[in-house]
């Protein structure tokens, strides 16, 4: 069986609080360093890695001297806070030896959640890759007080992968994959090496958190390869402290378990795109505009625009209609209604002077945009 991550190019990969503190003893330098050495390999070898680690709050406690996870929110709020100093100033160190940089990304369910809050977050992320930088993500604990309460990272993980259209989800746990039935607790237990993501079986045998410092449980690791498998992101559960594990399952070594995804990757985001979004406003294009969409593909550019309907802001969802009121396609715009109103029937080079900023030269890009 061939790993499924053998032609991943982009790669969202998530590691638990277990992993990164050494089950809460304090951070691991060894197995951080590891993971750092791995995804600079997979740097120079053109893959592009995205980092989801929890540990901050963990690290916090370590530091504070708590032994027990504290249940009152403005509690974990400061554990959060003080120990994502030494989360991300460990990662940095490590990663600074293969000469590489890092970012620091604090997110919360609404940020991916919010069209506009969604589009910002993509941009930043998509463009710390296009600089070879790798983003370290983690939830925004300090500031979120529900995502703390009910959030976990296997799940954040999953979101960023949609984002930024991953093609593969690894999460790095201290399991080495999804088992029948809990191996600590059935000695009959078998791994799973392969299923279908999303598979309903799945779901009903995974157990609870089995870890007093993390989260996330067996369960969450399912349903965020079922949330990741709807952009057509593939999943691997593995133990994060097999050898080279990342570099291993890249050259097509099968490790851990695989949940593939049903659909292909564009295929499932564009049917997101257009089944689950509402739509805010509407844009009538000139008929140049409408063909080049239709027969060529292309991005929706604002020259192109002839009446704007409507008001909507920056990352919500626009429809596009032909000269003759024919709704042909929708997507995500990149430009409020009012800020449309003034660009279009305008070339991209005269955004920045009419409306003081540029952020894209296109009012939808075809990537957030599906033909109907």
């Amino acid at each position: 069986m061939k790993s499924i991550l053998s032609d991943a190019k982009r790669l969202v990969v998530k590691v638990g609080s277990s992993l990164v503190t050494n089950n809460g003893t304090g951070l691991d330098q060894t197995a951080i360093a590891a993971w750092a050495a791995q995804i600079a390999a997979l740097n120079r070898m053109g893959r592009e890695v995205v980092l989801v680690s929890s540990g901050a709050v963990a690290e916090g406690m370590q530091r504070l001297g708590w032994s027990k996870r504290p249940s009152a929110l403005y509690e974990l709020q400061a554990a959060a806070a003080v120990g994502q100093m030494g989360l991300v100033q460990m990662y940095e160190s490590c990663f600074r030896q293969h000469g590489l940089h890092t970012a620091q990304i604090l997110l919360t369910h609404d940020d991916l959640s919010d069209r506009r809050r969604y589009l910002n977050s993509r941009s930043t992320l998509l463009a710390l890759l296009a600089l070879k930088v790798v983003p370290i993500i983690n939830e925004n604990d300090t500031v979120a007080t529900d995502e703390i309460r009910f959030g976990d990272n296997d799940t954040l993980g999953s979101l960023v992968a949609n984002l930024i259209e991953a093609d593969a989800l690894v999460i790095m746990t201290d399991q080495p994959g999804l088992y029948t039935a809990d191996p600590r607790k059935d000695p009959s237990a078998t791994l799973v090496s392969e299923a279908r993501a999303g598979d309903a079986e799945l779901e009903k045998m995974a157990g609870g958190a089995g870890s007093a410092i993390g989260r996330g449980g067996m369960l969450t690791k399912i349903l965020a390869a079922k949330r990741a498998a709807r952009s057509g992101a593939h999943t691997v559960i593995a133990w994060g402290r097999e050898p080279d594990v990342l570099l291993r399952l890249c050259n097509g070594e099968a490790i851990g378990t695989q949940l593939v995804a049903g659909k292909m990757k564009m295929a499932a985001r564009k049917q997101w795109l257009a089944d689950h979004l509402q739509v805010r406003g509407r844009v009538v294009l000139d008929a140049g505009a409408a063909k080049a969409l239709q027969d060529a593909g292309k991005s929706l550019l604002p020259i192109g625009v002839q009446q704007v309907e409507g008001h909507f802001e920056r990352g919500e969802v626009v429809a596009c209609l032909d000269a003759g009121g024919q709704e042909i396609a929708r997507g995500l715009a990149n430009y409020s209604a009012d800020e449309t109103r003034r660009i279009m029937r305008r070339p991209s080079q005269e955004i920045e002077a009419i409306l003081g900023y540029v952020d894209e030269p296109e009012l939808i890009h075809r990537d957030n945009l599906v033909l109907l």
